[in-house]
């Protein structure tokens, strides 16, 4: 494995956080701190506990998975997405790299990212609400397999993408809409018969709920149907790389 090359890559990915601060850090942050006004006055007033959790601790996790999510899959997408747009895509795929290496360097880029920012999000709930922390393997270990998931998700987006408005497609208009509908901010639990049913079917529940047992120790789903549905994810997303790169589709377009 060409370990300089990784790094290099790797390195200059995680040098864009850096000029991008802004954008990449303080927004997020931001928008957490007013999420815990907004939903801890308006809500939290309503809703004392949650299966005997206080509301504004039960919506950490389902916080933290919602910027995971959107900033794994749009850290990703934009990283190998520029080199297609400046057209720096064909010395990465001559250069003496394997398609492996080049995966690991940019989706490990942009996990890393996403598990920075839940820190400082963790930090950040732990500033509004006290925080509780029943299995803390499980939550560090939930934290980076679902960053590196949707790293290699927004990895695949990257490469689809034709133009910047599609990049901003899928984690603005399908993962946002799955993650508010996937129990963030409320236990499916309280939803008619009906919806708990259609919740179900919304990947993003599982997520959440894996990674809110790791905090409170209980969950809608068990924890070891989060878990195999998380791999699944996972494997899915592998699969699809290992096919783009095999085939070249959208590589050289």
């Amino acid at each position: 494995m060409n370990l300089r090359a990784i790094h290099a890559i790797y390195r200059f990915e995680m040098a864009r956080t850096g000029r991008t601060l802004l954008q990449s850090i303080v927004s997020p942050v931001i928008s957490t701190a007013l999420y815990f006004v907004v939903f801890g006055a308006a809500i939290g007033s309503r809703i004392e506990e949650v299966d005997g959790v206080s509301y504004g601790a039960f919506i950490v996790p389902g916080l933290m998975m919602l910027s995971l999510l959107t900033h794994s899959i749009s850290n990703a997408a934009f990283g190998i997405y520029f080199p297609k747009f400046v057209g720096t895509i064909y010395e990465l795929l001559s250069a003496p790299i394997s398609f492996a290496e080049a995966t690991v360097a940019y989706v490990g880029a942009a996990a890393t990212k996403s598990i920075i920012l839940g820190i400082i999000i963790l930090a950040t709930a732990g500033l509004f609400v006290p925080l509780r922390i029943e299995h803390p393997f499980w939550m560090a270990g939930f934290l980076v397999l679902t960053a590196v998931t949707f790293s290699l998700f927004g990895f695949v987006i990257g490469i689809w993408a034709d133009g910047f408005e599609k990049l901003q497609f899928v984690p603005m208009l399908v993962v946002t809409p799955l993650t508010f509908l996937g129990g963030s901010f409320y236990s499916i639990d309280m939803l008619p018969p009906f919806w708990q049913w259609v919740s179900l079917f919304n990947p993003v529940v599982y997520l959440v709920n894996g990674f809110r047992w790791s905090f409170h120790g209980t969950a809608d789903v068990a924890i070891g149907i989060s878990l195999g549905v998380t791999l699944a994810i996972l494997t899915a997303c592998l699969g699809i790389v290992w096919w783009i790169f095999r085939t070249g589709w959208r590589l050289k377009n």
